[in-house]
């Protein structure tokens, strides 16, 4: 029959597909687009491009939700486009960003259980979040913490392209792809299955709630999964092509063995809301006024001028503030090329924020080595030395004068370590500098450990000093 023609050659496709000699895992017919919506769509690639988000990505965009497989776009993320279109990721996130503002794209922001990573609620808007959110799979109740579990998607602009979603099978392997293994052990028992498994990430748990261990597999034999009373553990490496799972609990477990290479492409709430193009062109995407979410790990950059009373009495109030205005520029450009935003000026102070450590001490280190530079753009004019301080940790987010602002101890202590500074140099605290990457690229530079009494910390607080380029 024509059914089983089909379903045949579907199984043919997705068999070459899998073994590396088919380019699509499915042939497959797009949808066919009416001249309007081409045409419209054609106005909003040329609006795109017109902005610096645009970076010659709005074609590509537009393509893939005019001639996308509906699968394919339930849930774009712009960190698995970067990596298929080989695109450096701010680019990509964006363009994402710009092609909602046009109207190419919608926004959405999905809930993740901590647990199974399946959304269990999803909003348009930062301030319709859940404060709790239950996954009746994993019988668990959760709140929204921006670097754990709020994820920021996109699908096509429903006025460009009706997407028919849903669940094919609430237990089918594509409804929770990242689950590898989900085996049913006796209590006191050992199961062996024979399965190999690619080298990275991965998650051992068990269906109930409780304990978990995160491991790196190096690729060679998968460690055996170890489920006790009040413990997940990996042991010693099982036989090659097998899986190893053993309970020693009182009771019967459900063993599971997730992927969290997933995790690479996830864009979590944290890392967008800390982009400058996300902060320019939703700065009315906040939180509920009294509303807080937790973020597991920000890292902070405060600045302020070096003796900018000086600079106000020397050039006068208007020369001051144009050259104050151009170092914000100055600043901001600084900020956003590395992954920041700037969070708020205060006066003529700078608070900006970066998901990724490592992508703040850059932005420090361009800072700095660039304000030679600005100031001789600026030469007639008194040169300025920026005062800068760097500090990570977990903070809350939440909305202050209409922004989503930060607030917390991590916020103190980058303030204070701002004000440590001299001017032209770059204070860090501790807590950076046990970052493996940040101490590699700081490696060979002259950081000297220094100590000091800070008002509102009972005992003096470590930092360090990148003392100024000469």
């Amino acid at each position: 029959s024509a059914a089983e023609r089909d379903t045949a050659k579907t199984i043919k496709e997705a068999a070459a597909f899998a073994a590396g000699t088919g380019e699509v895992l499915f042939e497959y017919e797009p949808p066919k687009i009416s001249p309007e919506i081409e045409a419209r769509t054609e106005r909003m690639v040329a609006a795109i491009e017109a902005t610096p988000n645009g970076h010659g990505l709005a074609r590509r965009i537009a393509d893939l939700v005019l001639n996308g497989q509906e699968v394919d776009l339930w849930h774009v993320r712009p960190l698995a486009l970067a990596r298929q279109w080989k695109s450096e990721p701010l680019p990509v996130i964006e363009a994402c960003l710009q092609s909602v503002k046009t109207g190419l794209l919608e926004l959405r922001w999905d809930v993740l259980c901590p647990r199974c990573r399946v959304a269990k609620a999803w909003v348009g808007t930062l301030d319709r979040l859940p404060e709790m959110a239950h996954c009746p799979s994993c019988n668990i109740d959760y709140d929204s913490d921006f670097s754990k579990n709020v994820e920021a998607g996109f699908r096509p602009a429903a006025g460009l392209r009706k997407l028919e979603s849903g669940e094919y099978c609430l237990f089918g392997p594509m409804s929770t792809p990242h689950i590898k293994a989900q085996i049913q052990v006796e209590a006191g028992a050992t199961r062996t299955i024979a399965a190999s498994l690619p080298a990275g990430p991965y998650r051992l748990r068990t269906l109930e709630a409780g304990p978990e261990c995160d491991i790196e597999y190096a690729g060679s034999d998968f460690p055996e999964v170890i489920v006790g009373d009040e413990s997940v553990t990996a042991g010693p490496a099982a036989e090659a092509g097998q899986i190893s799972l053993t309970n020693r609990s009182p009771h019967d477990r459900v063993l599971i063995i997730e992927d969290r290479s997933w995790v690479r492409d996830c864009l979590t709430a944290d890392r967008v809301t800390a982009l400058q193009a996300f902060r320019d062109l939703f700065s009315g995407d906040v939180l509920r006024p009294g509303d807080e979410v937790s973020i597991g790990q920000v890292t902070l950059m405060f600045t302020d001028l070096k003796g900018s009373t000086a600079l106000y009495e020397r050039i006068g109030d208007a020369a001051a503030y144009h050259l104050v205005r151009d170092h914000f520029a100055f600043l901001a450009e600084q900020v956003r090329m590395h992954n920041g935003a700037i969070i708020k000026t205060i006066g003529d102070a700078v608070m900006a924020a970066f998901a990724d450590p490592l992508d703040a001490v850059k932005a420090a280190l361009a800072i700095q080595g660039r304000v030679a530079h600005f100031n001789a753009d600026h030469a007639g004019e008194m040169d300025i030395a920026i005062k800068l301080g760097l500090h990570k940790g977990p903070c809350i987010a939440v909305t202050l004068n209409e922004r989503l602002d930060y607030f917390g101890g991590t916020v103190n202590m980058a303030a204070r370590l701002q004000g440590r500074s001299e001017g032209g140099d770059i204070v860090l605290s501790d807590a950076l500098m046990v970052e493996p990457e940040v101490k590699a690229l700081l490696a060979g530079k002259a950081l000297s450990e220094e100590r000091a009494e800070i008002k509102g910390y009972d005992r003096p607080v470590p930092y360090y000093r990148l003392p100024a380029i000469a």
